[in-house]
C-alpha cells in the first residue's frame, strides 16, 4: 500500500518560514526526508491560503518566496467542488455530534482539508495529513502529529 501525506497549515507554516530556528528547523529536515524516501507529499490548496493570507498581511515577502517555492516542488492539491460538497456533509456531520471544528461562522479550513483527504483515499492508498491539531481533523481522517508520520 502506498500513502500519501497532506500538510495541514501548521507544518506548512513551519516549512515555509525563512528563518529555520527548532522546531521550524526540524519541521523542514523531517520534509527533506520524507522527499528523499519519495514520500508523495502533497500541498493542500487550503493550507496554501491559510498561510498565505497571513504572510500577505504581514508583508512577509521572504515567506511568500518560500511557499512558491513549495508548491512548485509538492504536488499542489486545488479545491473542487467535489471537495466542497464533501466538507458541508463533514461540516454538519460534526455539528450534528456535538463536536464542531470551528465557529458556525468561519469557513473551517478543517474539514476542507478533510474532504480532500477522504477524496484522495483508496484501498491502495493510505492518506495521512500531517498536523499540529489532531483533534479536530482526526474525527474524518488519519491525522497526526507531523513528527509521528
Amino acid at each position: 500500500m502506498s500513502r500519501i501525506i497532506l500538510l495541514d497549515s501548521g507544518p506548512l507554516g513551519m516549512v515555509s518560514n525563512p528563518k529555520a530556528k527548532p522546531p521550524y528547523l526540524q519541521c523542514q529536515l523531517w520534509l527533506e526526508s520524507l522527499l528523499q524516501n519519495n514520500e508523495t507529499v502533497i500541498l493542500p490548496e487550503i493550507a496554501d491560503y491559510e498561510i498565505r493570507r497571513e504572510l500577505i498581511r504581514a508583508g512577509k515577502t521572504a515567506g511568500i518566496r518560500k511557499l512558491n517555492q513549495l508548491k512548485s516542488l509538492l504536488t499542489y492539491c486545488p479545491i473542487s467542488t467535489e471537495t466542497m460538497l464533501l466538507a458541508a456533509e463533514l461540516w454538519a456531520q460534526s455539528r450534528k455530534a456535538g463536536r464542531p471544528t470551528a465557529d458556525p461562522t468561519a469557513l473551517d479550513g478543517d474539514v476542507i482539508l478533510a474532504a480532500q483527504a477522504k477524496l484522495l483515499e483508496t484501498e491502495e492508498i493510505q492518506v495521512i495529513i500531517a498536523t499540529t491539531n489532531v483533534g479536530h481533523l482526526s474525527q474524518f481522517v488519519d491525522a497526526r502529529e507531523w513528527q509521528q508520520v
